[in-house]
């Protein structure tokens, strides 16, 4: 029984055939194979959401899913979000809202508040949507629970949801 296999990845708009062993989460994957050290490693357990990156549009724990599940999918981590001189809009808001503090959580932050616009734009609910018949607004509330599974030690998260807030083009 082999105890490695060959994979392909869409990363960032780019292919990468790999061979890893077929224990190697994502997050181990995409930083030490890949060398995108953008998605941190956090709590290793899914808890902090440092290693939060968009899969197939919806975003996941890279730490908490195995490289091997992932074959064939599409991936974005921060690094294909927005480059330096051209940030995608969630980048450049936690940046002019100051939502990054030290920084260390600030990609799986910026990649869950691109997924949270998604799924509300989709109209998909949460456990905080008060009425299921109503088009979801991007409401604090929204937010704030969409983003519970995104941790800042620092504290930013008045500033992080400003940004999230202003990219959805409401005030709150």
């Amino acid at each position: 029984m082999s105890l490695t296999s060959k994979l392909s990845f869409n990363v960032n708009g780019k292919s990468h055939d790999i061979e890893l062993d077929n224990r190697t989460t994502l997050l181990d994957a995409l930083r030490e194979h890949l060398h995108l050290t953008g998605t941190k490693k956090g709590c290793d357990h899914g808890q902090c959401g440092a290693c939060t990156v968009i899969v197939e549009g919806r975003r996941i724990n890279s730490c908490l899913t195995l490289a091997l599940m992932h074959d064939g999918d599409k991936v974005t981590t921060i690094e294909g979000l927005g480059q330096p001189g051209n940030l995608h809009p969630m980048q450049a808001a936690f940046v002019k809202h100051d939502g990054f503090q030290c920084g260390y959580c600030t990609p799986g932050q910026i990649c869950s508040g691109v997924t949270v616009l998604e799924e509300i734009k989709a109209n998909i609910p949460s456990h905080a949507t008060s009425d299921l018949t109503d088009t979801i607004q991007a409401t604090p509330a929204e937010i704030r629970e969409r983003m519970s599974g995104n941790i800042c030690r620092c504290g930013a998260y008045s500033n992080i949801l400003d940004a999230i807030t202003e990219v959805a083009g409401t005030r709150v």
